[in-house]
């Protein structure tokens, strides 16, 4: 195991983690975006982005963009390389404004959290179809963990915290149990040439409907190429 360090929440961060990373000229065969906050109060990024759609979704959109060309090199035929995003049930009741992704206009916690998980599955969808039509041997998938046990709850109000660790043993998922669809995704067998999947313990299931709007996953994909300042390719692609 070799650590190397990247700050989501960083554009500048992110790109000199793809430096290092290359300059190592390993294969990439899986890639897992699993980073992410929950219900922060509001605040920027350090390049001004609102911090759940800036860490949770572009750092992840710019990240996998960058390391594209890497993956595609590592996969084959009869072993694509696979990417996993983690998203969240709390996907079913976001919206997304695409007239203002920053949460400028009325800024609310659960809101932002709730779009941020919405553009990473839409976000992959459009990868996978754009990954399809080049013919790469790679697939794109997207997990809902479920509730688990972690320190992303930190930002939630004070009952919460106490019912919370009055019932987590009951109701919630250890972050091994919680990391077992992500593995699933990345290695199973079953999930060889797989991609555009939606999956819930371990299981393929339907995300919200809106995730299937292929004019808003395009939309999201064009803007979100502005907002990190990489150049739209998949604008030849139907």
């Amino acid at each position: 195991v070799e650590f190397l360090y990247c700050d989501l929440a960083s554009m500048k961060s992110i790109r000199q983690f793809v430096q290092r990373f290359r300059a190592k000229n390993c294969p990439l065969h899986v890639l897992v975006n699993n980073a992410g906050v929950m219900l922060v109060p509001e605040r920027k990024t350090e390049d001004g982005f609102e911090e759940h759609f800036g860490l949770n979704y572009l750092g992840h959109f710019l990240l996998t963009n960058l390391l594209l060309d890497k993956l595609k090199q590592s996969g084959t035929h009869s072993h694509n390389a696979r990417i996993i995003t983690v998203s969240s049930a709390t996907h079913y009741v976001g919206e997304l404004h695409l007239d203002d992704l920053q949460s400028r206009c009325s800024y609310s916690p659960h809101g932002a959290y709730a779009q941020s998980k919405l553009a990473l599955v839409l976000f992959t969808y459009r990868l996978q179809h754009l990954l399809t039509a080049n013919g790469s041997h790679v697939t794109a998938n997207v997990v809902d963990p479920g509730v688990v046990n972690t320190e992303l709850y930190k930002h939630v109000f004070w009952v919460i915290k106490v019912v919370k660790w009055m019932t987590a043993w009951l109701f919630f998922k250890t972050p091994e149990e919680g990391a077992s669809t992500s593995i699933y995704a990345a290695v199973s067998p079953e999930m060889e040439g797989a991609g555009g999947c939606y999956l819930y313990n371990e299981t393929r299931t339907k995300s919200a409907d809106i995730a299937y709007d292929e004019e808003l996953q395009r939309r999201l994909w064009t803007e979100s190429c502005k907002m990190v300042g990489i150049s739209d390719e998949s604008s030849r692609v139907p």
